[in-house]
């Protein structure tokens, strides 16, 4: 089901549809609304190993932005920054796509930014302030995403 709704809100309402029915049943990182899914469990496995290994985040008014000066951190600052924005427009314009296409590139960036820095201290490591600053990042991320694909009536599990 989430497939379906996913693959209809994507497309834009005056574009022709072609279903894939093939690629819709399949969980592969070619389906998007798999790929979305993933990046939401990705995101809450993050949190959840933080909480595991005792790491505390602090509260959300500790959070220090200016800690997060790599190239990958700022584009992604800026992603989690336009989505009010998006849903402006979308609700606006009566354009649900222009949603799914924001969270699609927001899940690739923040892909992105995982690759490229280390959220969660190595072993033997203590956490630090800009581990901190990451996970807040990182939950920020997951809350942007979940209520992304909330307001497209897809489900966002926190495992898969």
């Amino acid at each position: 089901m989430d497939a379906a709704r996913y693959a209809l809100a994507r497309v834009s309402v005056d574009a022709v549809i072609d279903l894939d029915i093939d690629l819709l049943t399949r969980q592969p990182n070619d389906n998007p609304v798999h790929y979305l899914q993933y990046a939401h469990t990705r995101l809450c496995a993050v949190q959840r190993k933080a909480r595991e290994a005792g790491i505390d985040k602090g509260a959300p008014q500790d959070f220090d932005p200016c800690l997060l000066t790599h190239p990958r951190e700022t584009v992604l600052l800026g992603m989690l920054a336009e989505f009010p924005q998006v849903v402006a427009g979308a609700a606006t314009l009566r354009e649900p796509h222009r949603g799914a296409h924001y969270l699609e590139a927001l899940a690739a960036t923040y892909h992105r930014f995982y690759d490229a820095c280390r959220v969660l201290p190595r072993t033997g490591e203590a956490p630090d302030d800009r581990t901190r600053a990451r996970l807040w990042l990182t939950e920020a991320s997951r809350v942007v995403l979940r209520n992304g694909l909330r307001l497209l009536g897809v489900s966002a599990p926190e495992r898969m």
